[in-house]
Order: C-alpha cells, then structure tokens, then sequence
C-alpha cells in the first residue's frame, strides 16, 4: 500500500529556499572546484549507507545527473551554467541542514526538496545534456566513421553542443518570460 502525500510551497517558502541557495552561492566562492564536487558526491555515498524513503533517495539521485554534466569532459557545459550548476551543488557541501542529516526518515527531506527545486530551475540543461548523451551514444553504437576519428569526431560534439546549448538558453528564457510576465523569473527560480 502506498501513501501519497503533497505540500505546497508558498512564496514564502520559496523565499527560504532562494535565501539558502544564496547563502550556498557564497559557500561555493569559499570552496574549491574539486571541494564542492567531492561534497556533492558524498553526499551521494552516504545515501546508499542509509535507509530512506523512495521519495528522499529518489530526488537525491538526482544529483547525479547534475555532476555528470559538469564532469563530463565532451559535453563542457559553458561557464555560466557551469557557475550556476556549482552554486546550486555547493548547498551539499555545508554540512549544517534545516533538517539535520541524521534525524531519522526526515534528515534529508530538506536536500529532498532542494533537489527538486534545483532539478527544476535546471530542466533544461538536464534535458539538453541527456539528448547530447543519447545522441554521442547512439553515433557510437553506429560506429559512425566522423566518431572514429578524433577530429571528426570534436567537429561533431562541437557542432552538437553548440546546437543544444542554443537550445536550452533559448527554452530557459522563453519559459521565464513566459510564466513570470515581468519579474524575470519562474515562480519556482532560486537565482
């Protein structure tokens, strides 16, 4: 038997979220790079050594994707989502919580919900960064020749980057523009 249970998030609400991220902006001017990006996958690592709820250890693994775009070599997501992704990253690299991680079942319901919003505020860049991968895969499996060959094959995930990066910029600002009529950001933005 499953139990479904649902909240809002008022502007208020939002509001704190959007303080947090803020803070976490800052925390990531004080780290390194590497540090936040180790932080990100600790906090991946711990998860698989604790028992949560589905609906917790399902948002956290979110974050995987989230490192793998920035981690992945080919796909060099450009400095200003790279910037973005790692202040949104940097709010796992402080270890005080609104919810202590360690509080059983609940600890990290907080980082449940930041994932949410961040995967959110980034759908875009997920969804770009998952056609760059199924597309590099499927060329692979191909075994097109322009993948065999290392210049071809830079021209190529050069040429595809540059297609789905336009793409993304372009859905991120018609989507802003489209659901605030003015402010400049979505009901749900954190920057």
């Amino acid at each position: 038997m499953s139990l479904r249970v649902t909240f809002e998030l008022r502007d208020s609400d939002l509001n704190h979220f959007r303080k947090i991220m803020r803070e976490a902006g800052d925390v990531a001017a004080e780290h390194s790079t590497e540090e936040v990006l180790q932080s990100a996958h600790g906090l991946l690592e711990s998860v698989k050594k604790v028992d949560l709820p589905d609906f917790v250890r399902g948002r956290l693994e979110n974050i995987k994707i989230l490192l793998e775009m920035l981690e992945d070599a080919e796909w060099q997501l450009p400095e200003e989502e790279t910037e973005r992704v790692m202040n949104a990253l940097a709010y796992f690299a402080e270890p005080e919580d609104l919810i202590p991680d360690h509080v059983p079942g609940l600890g990290f319901l907080d980082d449940a919900i930041m994932v949410e919003l961040v995967c959110r505020e980034f759908r875009f860049e997920i969804q770009a960064f998952t056609r760059f991968c199924r597309m590099r895969a499927a060329e692979e499996q191909k075994g097109s020749g322009h993948m065999l060959d290392k210049d071809a094959r830079e021209k190529w995930l050069a040429e595809q980057r540059k297609m789905l990066v336009a793409w993304m910029r372009d859905r991120r600002h018609r989507d802003r523009s489209r659901r605030s009529r003015g402010s400049g950001r979505s009901p749900f933005s954190l920057f």
